[in-house]
């Protein structure tokens, strides 16, 4: 049974109108396309047509109504939950599609799923493009960034809608491109949100600092913030900290963000990447321990045990609250290039080895609107990595980032530094810092590890004035 306004036929089929699904729906039809809707609970469906529905927005209870009234080939967005939900779909889907119709799955799903659900869809000659979206709901509805994955045909079939739907760039392009084949635009989504877990964490230990050292109240802390918002730091994530600073408690004096539980929530995405990384042997100490921060963040029973065992230091801040603030800002911004720099490089490696042709100025600037990341610091990158000319080169080996890095990099080291006196964690700051030590220094202790390995294990080491493998019998300790 259909509900609403009955159109020949629609451009694109939205299914699952959760709140995602159902903005990207809104979405869509705001620019001119006709849509119709299918949930597998038709009163969420009904729900969303009473409240939102238009003349071309329909919805309906069953995936052959959605069928026989799709314009062919026929364009399937999917918007259900990663994993199960996503194949459980499918199979239901399938009766009902016709050879050359594209599905694409605009959901958070694992990008090994969608290269096997490529694979296996295209024996049947059903074209799966693996889609990822960034923005929230605000995002989905008034435009996101978008990764999508497939074929080149799979795009040009979908780009006159992706490109009337996505955000802006800082020159008015539309924040979508064709990222790569199969898994490649879930892999690059998955790395986008690893990056948002590494920039949220330094941002909450500059946070911390400037409340556990500094006194500060949420307010002032705000101010900081919307200030940095004005400058080099300026970003979403940096927009809204204000509110959520400024927000005054519904049931207690005070403000809201001191009534907020201490424990991170995550939904897999920020695993996913780490894990992906270890796989690869791929540097990814920020996000990873940012992944590290929630997880520590969740023991709230065991933290508060040993915080009575463990006092903190009781050390007065030596450095002044003006000087510090824009020591932090200096710092931060250093601190999330790196980030950025290990979430590329990860996405180099993967591009080599899944044989992906990706283009990473076109990654940034897509990033520049839309998404949760999205900074001017995008458009600082988008520029480096175009001034690359397209070479797959390290961030820190361009120019214009080696400048930034030279200018910042003594407040960095001074605000981990600070931080680690003071007994203020600082994990995601301090590990992007050793990161850029590590990385730009020529020779490193593992030498001194090697010996170790071929002491106790005889695993060999290579030197440095000849060619070949060697083992040494250390002494007549040696195990």
């Amino acid at each position: 049974m259909k509900k609403g306004h009955k159109k020949t036929k629609y451009d694109i089929a939205v299914i699952g109108l959760g709140v995602m699904g159902s903005s990207l729906a809104r979405n869509i039809a705001s620019k001119g396309f006709n849509v119709i809707g299918w949930d597998r609970h038709f009163e969420k469906a009904e729900a969303f047509y009473n409240e939102y529905g238009t003349d071309n927005i329909e919805v309906v209870k069953s995936f052959k109504e959605v069928h026989e009234d799709l314009k062919k080939p026929g364009k399937y967005l999917l918007m259900v939950p990663a994993g199960a939900p996503v194949d459980d779909v499918m199979k239901k889907l399938q009766p009902h599609l016709d050879k050359g119709d594209i599905v694409i799955d605009a959901g958070n799903s694992l990008f090994t799923d969608t290269q096997r659900r490529t694979e296996e869809w295209a024996k049947k000659g059903i074209h799966y493009v693996g889609m990822g979206v960034s923005g929230g709901e605000e995002g989905a509805l008034r435009g996101p960034s978008i990764m999508p994955g497939g074929t080149k045909g799979d795009y040009k079939n979908l780009k006159p809608i992706l490109e009337k739907i996505a955000a802006k760039d800082f020159n008015g392009g539309p924040c979508v491109t064709h990222i790569g084949t199969d898994g490649a635009g879930h892999y690059v989504k998955m790395v986008h949100n690893g990056i948002e877990y590494g920039v949220m964490q330094m941002m909450a230990e500059g946070y911390s600092i400037l409340k556990n050292v500094y006194g500060l109240t949420p307010p002032e802390i705000a101010k900081i913030f919307t200030k940095y918002n004005k400058g080099k730091l300026k970003s979403y994530l940096f927009e809204i900290a204000t509110p959520i600073l400024e927000r005054e408690d519904d049931f207690k004096k005070g403000y809201l963000i001191d009534y907020i539980l201490d424990k991170a929530g995550q939904k897999g995405t920020g695993r996913w990447v780490a894990i992906d990384a270890l796989k690869r042997g791929a540097v990814l100490p920020t996000i990873t321990m940012a992944v590290y921060a929630r997880s520590v963040s969740a023991f709230k029973d065991e933290r508060i045990k040993l915080a009575k065992k463990f006092k903190k230091p009781k050390v007065k801040p030596t450095i002044p609250l003006n000087k510090f603030v824009k020591l932090l800002e200096d710092a931060l911004y250093a601190g999330m290039i790196s980030s950025y720099a290990q979430g590329m490089e990860l996405i180099r490696i993967a591009a080599e080895e899944e044989k992906w042709k990706l283009n990473f100025a076109e990654i940034t600037r897509i990033w520049e609107g839309g998404c949760i990341i999205r900074a001017d610091l995008l458009n600082f990158l988008h520029k480096a990595y175009t001034s690359a000319k397209g070479k797959h080169v390290h961030l820190f080996e361009i120019k214009e980032v080696q400048k930034a890095l030279e200018k910042d990099l003594p407040a960095w080291r001074k605000v981990v530094g600070y931080s680690a006196e003071l007994g203020v964690p600082a994990p995601a700051l301090g590990t992007s810092l050793a990161y850029f030590e590590s990385i730009t220094t020529g020779t490193l202790s593992a030498n001194f590890i090697q010996g170790l390995r071929d002491f106790f294990g005889a695993h060999t080491y290579e030197r440095i004035d000849k060619k070949g493998t060697f083992h040494t019998p250390w002494s007549n300790l040696e195990l």
